[in-house]
């Protein structure tokens, strides 16, 4: 019996969908701007609320530091979104990163 595959085959080569000339929000900003503030929710409270040291969020809301697997769950728990949700935000932003330090250094 064959077996299925939910992946896509392009015979027109690799694209992007990366626009290097606007970059994605970073996750940072994405959870303070559309989580935090519409929630009245601190940062001193959300980070008690899910078990993590305060600079940790912090540093992620001023893009010094970016969304490990474990800080996804704990937002998706938090906030009632999904893990793959701010995944998929870091991947973008880390992606974005590297395509416009690619291109940059020429």
């Amino acid at each position: 019996m064959p077996t299925t595959s939910r992946a896509t085959t392009t015979t027109s080569g690799p694209r992007s969908v990366l626009d290097l000339r606007r970059p994605p929000t970073p996750p940072g900003e994405m959870l303070l701007e559309e989580f935090l503030r519409p929630a009245g929710l601190s940062q001193v409270e959300a980070a008690r609320r899910m078990g993590i040291p305060l600079n940790r969020l912090n540093e992620i809301v001023h893009g010094k530091r970016g969304i490990s697997a474990d800080t996804a769950i704990r937002l998706a728990q938090l906030l009632e979104t999904t893990p793959e949700f701010w995944m998929g935000l870091q991947v973008d932003s880390d992606l974005w990163q590297a395509a416009a330090a690619l291109e940059k250094a020429g």
